[in-house]
């Protein structure tokens, strides 16, 4: 899965990298640390195929921080052996100092490459670079691939870690991985921390400032007491003889024993049996910093060897490490008194660069062993050093933490990053158990251990290693009462345990697991409730098996602190996941569920909603509306913002648009009173009639509204703000159509443009939104071009042009929405028109109702002849009495029967209740009862009134009969509630 992680963003980086190198503009598609560096080396003009470091001479093989960092990198080169990886150490300046390599032959290409010490790799001579970039950043980076800045460092990996000053926390140098990208284990980021880690304990150990002086003034006064005597030098570090005395097992046990005397205070004189049988004693005595002092500053642990110990050191044996590679336990040749009373004598301060070969009588690699030598063993204080460390790391942890846990509102991945952020410096595995509930967003109800409250799920594990035997993340957990877990979440109280050995809650939740943890080397756990807002939302737990130091109660402390931390983002995470569950329904339900099937059009679709993470549901939409005279509207608008206010502006303005397409208005002047309804939703009242502060949310939007013909093949378009929509037509071709650009609704003050099209039978118009085609990390004109490019491969069918469009574009943004809609055109033939130009006179409604029956003759359609002839003797005479010419009759066989009388009035006819006495006002009554909708739209010569009957069914609308009038209706009755004249020669 890492490494998986690792290829897409290389991807995506190589992408970025080939656009920024041309000189476009790149606003994504890399981390952002990357993306400031490369900017940084551009302005530096760094030339990325001409990467040239610069020499420097000056190297000081004898430095504190090539001292302190030798043994770890002689342990880095042992875990790299066999590889085409190198390590290497640089200082604060860039300049590589030492260099370590998995294969010995490495060495010659590196040095034709100038990866050598002297020369150096800072940001500002050879760009973006692990190394130089770490120095940038202060902090642990990694840098893949096509990250690199220089064209020859393409195929790597370089993972740099920068080594602070322990105490005064001053950038001393770097430690940096360089590997094959293919061929590089993720979990060398690991790695490298704790070697950093490693190198900074050793630094802080030759740095204590009263270590230095307590060892200084004990061999001062060995030097003044005991001249002659069999005092010998650091039984640790660089010349020991430890190893070869001792053994690697028994200089430990010499050790902790040695940190014990040095807690307790005192003299003391302790013989301690050697695993091999042997035993020595450790001989403790007060060393005071200051000659004229009264009190006690510290201890020194002597060592004196038994008979038969060797008298040569030999070569140096010992690891840099003792007990838990790859972390740090008081590495060879250091100081490590930084410990409270319990650990403070963990301390071999007696070795350091600065004082081991500083005094006479410390003795040297050349001087051999007798029997009875007395050894410095350690050297400390009680119970001071390591608590400011420790502190400082805390603090570091908590800093780290602030920046890694809740970048995103996606309850899972708050979790994941929870779990990431303690290991390995708090853990070295973290579990992240949640309520079911709070994955998806509810709040949890209940007592705990209440069915109501819901199980737990496990949503994040991380640890240093993967074959670990824990339950693995993405499945349910359920632990017995009588686990620390289950005990933590009870209590809602933090549960350490710091030797799971004893613990027998633990152990029984599942003792074949728990013996394969134990076997592992498990050995402490902590479970840390994740409170929020008074809610209970889930437990983490952390355990230790690398680190040998079990958990304490600064640990339990720094657990709860993160705890809270991610308990607040998760809690946001999961408010947010509530909110956009909500909104997505919502949008769900107020989107289209089916497309209307037309004759005008053939309509596909695809929605595509955003990203939870990124910024959730969007407010598109989309429609196709059915008009009169069998024509059709196409609506597709997009709604500025996210989440639930998106989603309800959205629906209104989708009904709005509905309820104005009904009033058949033109598309420039439906635009115009959409405009006016999104400014009046930007003006909401408090009950006092004034805008509240703060309540206020503004909000735009932009449509494009077509309505397409199929009789004329006529489409006439509008948008605001909108993206320009696609024609295809019927021989493939794309392009782009050429619709005025007016502002984006809500604005005002402008008016509304529209454009004509005439489109082929088979031509397929696409509307998009700008979720489609912009993108940070994508140019908008490339993008076009794209979907240009797309549709025209694609198929003829709307559902085949949806489909390569989608598949062929490169994968949009999450964060906004995507909607596409594409209608085929259709025509209707010539032979199911039929029109009539109406003289303008009453009796010419006789011929041109027996012109309509004939008509509907030809089309086999004699059933609705008595009806359609009522109709349209109804609205040729009242066109003829009430409107001026010229008058227009047309009929269209479509799904319905459609007559259409056009004249050149703008007044609108309307339908009342005649009195009884009345002689008139029935006839749109009667058009009314004997058709399933009638209306009125205008156009820029007049107006047409319309009328549909529907075929193959009973006429009216079910919502609209009346089925006791109409059974009873004839046509006697008919016609005596009809008074006009030009009814007289029926």
């Amino acid at each position: 899965m890492a490494h998986r992680e690792w290829d897409d963003l290389d991807r995506a980086a190589s992408r970025a990298r080939a656009r920024f190198l041309t000189g476009e503009l790149v606003t994504g598609g890399t981390r952002p640390a990357i993306l400031s560096s490369w900017q940084r080396s551009r302005a530096l003009g760094i030339d990325p195929e001409r990467i040239e470091p610069v020499y420097d001479p000056a190297l000081d093989p004898d430095s504190r921080l090539v001292h302190a960092a030798g043994p770890v990198l002689d342990w880095l080169e042992s875990r790299i052996a066999g590889t085409r990886a190198s390590v290497f150490l640089a200082d604060d300046r860039g300049k590589k100092l030492q260099r370590r390599v998995g294969e010995p032959d490495m060495n010659r290409r590196l040095d034709a490459s100038h990866e050598a010490p002297g020369f150096c790799f800072p940001e500002h001579l050879v760009g973006t670079g692990g190394l130089g970039l770490a120095l940038v950043e202060r902090r642990p980076v990694r840098v893949l691939g096509a990250e690199h800045f220089g064209e020859r460092s393409q195929s790597h990996v370089c993972v740099a870690v920068p080594i602070h000053n322990p105490l005064s926390g001053r950038m001393e140098g770097v430690i940096d991985f360089i590997g094959q990208l293919a061929e590089t284990d993720p979990d060398v980021e690991i790695l490298m921390i704790r070697a950093g880690h490693a190198v900074e304990q050793r630094l802080l150990e030759q740095a204590g400032q009263r270590e230095r002086a307590l060892l200084q003034a004990y061999l001062r006064a060995s030097e003044r007491g005991r001249s002659g005597s069999g005092l010998r030098g650091p039984l640790d570090g660089p010349g020991s003889l430890s190893d070869r005395m001792l053994g690697h097992e028994a200089r430990l046990l010499l050790r902790e024993r040695a940190a014990e005397l040095i807690a307790s205070a005192h003299r003391a004189a302790v013989e301690v049996a050697l695993p091999d049988g042997r035993t020595v004693t450790l001989l403790t005595r007060p060393v005071e910093a200051s000659s004229g002092g009264s009190g006690v500053d510290g201890l020194a642990v002597e060592v004196l060897l038994p008979e038969g110990s060797p008298r040569s050191p030999g070569r140096l044996l010992t690891p840099p490490f003792t007990g838990r590679p790859p972390g740090p336990a008081a590495p060879a040749g250091t100081a490590d008194t930084a410990g409270t009373a319990d650990t403070a004598g963990t301390a071999d301060t007696a070795g350091t660069a600065d004082t081991a070969g500083t005094a006479d009588t410390a003795g040297t690699a050349d001087t051999g062993g007798r029997p009875g030598d007395a050894w410095l063993l350690a050297v400390g204080e009680p119970g001071v050093g390591r608590l400011a460390v420790a502190a400082r790391r805390r603090l570091a942890l908590l800093s780290k933490a602030a920046a890694h846990i809740g970048t995103t509102l996606d309850v899972t991945r708050t979790a994941e990053e929870l779990a990431r952020t303690a290991v390995p410096d708090l853990a070295d595995f973290a579990t992240v158990d949640l309520l079911e509930p709070v994955l998806r967003g509810e709040e949890p109800g209940g007592a705990a251990g209440s069915p109501a409250r819901g199980k737990l799920h496990r949503a994040a594990l991380h640890g240093v290693r993967a074959d670990f035997p824990l339950y693995p993340a993405g499945g349910p957990v359920d632990f017995i009462p009588a686990a620390p877990q289950a005990r933590c979440l009870a209590g809602e109280r933090a549960v350490l345990e710091s030797d799971l050995h004893t613990a027998p809650g633990w152990q029984a939740q599942d003792p074949a697991r728990v013996k394969q943890l134990l076997a592992q080397g498990v050995h402490s756990l902590v479970a840390v409730p994740l409170l929020a807002r008074g809610t209970t939302l889930g437990v983490a737990t952390f355990y230790r098996c690398d680190q040998p130091e079990p958990f304490g109660d600064d640990d339990l402390a720094l657990a709860e602190e993160l705890a809270t931390r991610a308990a607040l983002s998760l809690d946001n995470a999961r408010r947010y996941t509530r909110e956009h569950t909500v909104a997505l329904t919502l949008q769900r339900s107020l989107l289209p569920r089916a497309l209307p099937e037309l004759t005008a059009v053939e309509t596909a679709h695809r929605y595509l909603p955003a990203q939870a993470e990124t910024g959730g549901v969007g407010g598109d939409w989309f429609d196709v509306i059915p008009l009169s005279g069998a024509r059709v509207a196409l609506v597709l608008g997009d709604v500025v913002g996210h989440g639930l206010h998106a989603a309800v502006t959205m629906g209104r303005l989708r009904t709005a648009v509905q309820n104005l397409a009904a009033l058949d208005l033109a598309p420039d002047e439906l635009l115009a009173r959409l405009d006016d309804l999104v400014i009046s939703l930007d003006q909401p009242l408090d009950q006092g009639g004034t805008a509240a502060p703060g309540e206020t949310e503004a909000t735009g939007a932009t449509c494009l509204y077509a309505v397409y013909d199929p009789v004329s093949r006529v489409c006439t378009m509008a948008r605001a703000g909108h993206p320009l929509p696609a024609v295809v037509e019927p021989d493939g071709r794309a392009y782009f159509a050429d619709v005025p650009a007016c502002p984006p609704l809500g604005l005002g003050g402008l008016p509304f443009e529209t454009c004509e099209l005439h489109l082929p039978e088979g031509s397929r118009l696409v509307l998009y939104s700008d979720g489609l085609v912009e993108d940070r990390n994508r140019d908008i004109d490339l993008s076009l071009e794209q979907l240009r490019a797309a549709l025209s491969r694609a198929g003829r069918s709307a559902e085949e042009t949806c489909g390569t469009v989608l598949d062929t574009l490169p994968a949009p943004g999450a964060g906004d929405d995507v909607t596409l809609l594409v209608a085929r055109t259709r025509a209707l033939p010539a032979g199911s028109v039929a029109s009539w130009e109406v003289p303008p006179e009453t009796s010419a409604v006789p011929g041109l109702r027996a012109a309509a029956g004939r008509q509907l003759a030809e089309w086999g359609l004699s059933d609705a002849a008595f009806t359609t002839e009522l109709v349209v003797s109804e609205l040729l005479s009242n066109a003829l009495r009430h409107a001026a010419g010229p008058i227009r009759l047309r009929l269209i066989r479509d799904r319905s029967l459609i007559c259409e009388v056009s004249d050149g009035s703008s007044t609108s006819p309307h339908m009342r209740r005649a009195a009884l006495h009345d002689e008139g006002g029935r006839g749109l009554f009667l058009v009314a009862q004997l058709t399933a909708r009638w209306g009125t739209r205008y156009t820029d010569r007049g107006k047409v009134i319309w009328a549909e009957q529907p075929l193959g069914r009973p006429p009216g609308r079910t919502s609209r009969e009346v089925p006791e009038a109409r059974a009873e209706l004839t046509v006697d009755s008919l016609l005596a509630a009809f008074d006009d004249p030009a009814f007289e020669e029926l």
